[in-house]
């Protein structure tokens, strides 16, 4: 039985190998992730998901100058030469999606709903996790490679200085996208009946 949801669910890996070759126009990568704003799902509808797609000289600010400057003072010199190698794969990449969701959403909802006032955080953390992964599923249709890092806090304050971020909005995630240059090794999983349980 063929699902064609779940072919492209499969499909999706991280790539660490990718290459600047675009594979879509801008034009299309907009829409793309347009698209993925507008129809993942948010509790109460709240749609506190922003994000900022880093371009050409912006993507390559954001790794080879922010990243790197910013782990270079942290990070013991001995074993820089790792990070900086990983960095540099990401480099390499065509573009970067940044993940923010916006905290004046959640805190008007917290007030609004004050019932529910621990949980908005929480839900507006899931509702991220679904446009990460919906982002991420499409650009794998479309022959880019992806794969999802998180240096935030670290890199929050000069992103949010560089590109003219909101205050309220809070850094989630990172994900640098390029054309698949390598496919990733075989993925493998633990037993699925320590996973699963179906009751009948």
């Amino acid at each position: 039985m063929s699902n064609k949801f779940l072919d492209l669910v499969k499909q999706r890996r991280s790539y660490y190998a990718i290459s600047p070759e675009a594979v879509i126009s801008d034009n299309k990568l907009e829409q793309l992730i347009a698209d993925a704003i507008n129809y993942t799902p948010s509790s109460f509808n709240s749609q506190s998901s922003r994000v900022v797609v880093l371009l050409g000289e912006n993507h390559n600010k954001l790794w080879d100058g922010i990243t790197k400057e910013t782990l270079r003072a942290i990070v013991p010199a001995d074993s820089f030469a790792a990070t900086e190698e990983r960095l540099a794969g990401f480099n390499n990449g065509y573009g970067t999606v940044l993940f923010f969701e916006d905290q004046d959403v959640i805190s008007h909802l917290q007030e609004q709903f004050a019932l529910y006032s621990d949980n908005f955080p929480i839900w507006s953390n899931q509702s991220s996790g679904m446009l990460q992964f919906v982002v991420w599923t499409a650009l794998t249709e479309e022959g880019y490679g992806a794969s999802l890092q998180h240096y935030n806090p670290l890199i929050d304050e000069q992103v949010k200085a560089e590109w003219n971020i909101p205050a309220s909005w809070k850094l989630i995630a990172q994900m640098p996208f390029g054309k698949q240059a390598a496919q990733p090794g075989e993925k493998e999983f633990a037993p699925i009946e320590t996973r699963l349980k179906v009751v009948k």
